[in-house]
């Protein structure tokens, strides 16, 4: 069976993304859980994860002797792997955006991502209000998503950015999260788009388990000293 090695649910957006893809899918497999202690050299982390992936980082996935250690590569390999699952849009031209969008994700959308920190359990908005105030790139970046999936709906009407679940929703799915947790402001139909994402069956099984988890790790809570 499938492994896929994770970080804790309440932080790690890009475990998330994998996960909710296999869940949403209904494909077997088989969760590891490898909580976030430090990122540094010779933390169990990195202990961990260096025995199976070359970068040391979640997530990973474990097929036999296979390994893929990318979100990216692992969606792709899902999809390879699982054809009629149909992960990717099944038209030409929606499937090549699908994936441009995706690889956007992978390499994008910097200023919220390092801002705006996945935290599941949390509620910001006082958070979300002063980045929204003071941080030009997060306002930008909002401002692309507005336009990209109010484009993609409005293309393929919905409920989904290209109909149906699809990879893309999944790549996304931790963005919704971010701006349920700092409540960035967004257009009505931007919202109804987020409130359907975090209604999937495979989003709300990882944000019930995140909200289980009670683990805090204040590396990754800069703005917060306790819960």
């Amino acid at each position: 069976m499938i492994q896929l090695l994770i970080g804790n649910k309440n932080y790690s957006s890009w475990s998330m993304r994998p996960w909710v893809l296999l869940k949403q899918a209904q494909i077997p497999f088989e969760e590891v859980m490898v909580r976030f202690d430090s990122f540094e050299p010779g933390s169990r982390f990195k202990q961990r994860l260096e025995a199976i992936s070359p970068t040391g980082k979640v997530p990973a996935l474990v097929d036999g002797d296979i390994t893929v250690w990318d979100t990216l590569a692992i969606a792709e390999y899902l999809a390879e792997k699982f054809p009629e699952k149909n992960l990717w849009p099944r038209d030409t031209k929606a499937r090549a955006n699908a994936r441009s969008i995706c690889a956007e994700m992978h390499s994008g959308f910097t200023a919220l991502r390092s801002h705006c920190g996945m935290n599941i359990e949390a509620s910001l908005p006082d958070v979300g209000a002063l980045v929204w105030r003071d941080r030009p790139g997060v306002r930008a970046d909002v401002q692309r998503l507005i336009d990209m999936w109010g484009g993609l709906l409005g293309t393929y009407k919905g409920p989904m950015l290209f109909g149906e679940f699809s990879i893309a929703d999944a790549y996304y799915a931790p963005v919704c999260s971010r701006i349920a947790t700092y409540a960035l402001p967004v257009p009505e139909h931007i919202r109804a788009y987020v409130d359907r994402v975090l209604a999937l069956p495979g989003v709300a099984a990882w944000v019930r388990d995140a909200l289980a988890e009670q683990d805090f790790v204040p590396f990754d809570e800069p703005y917060r000293v306790r819960r």
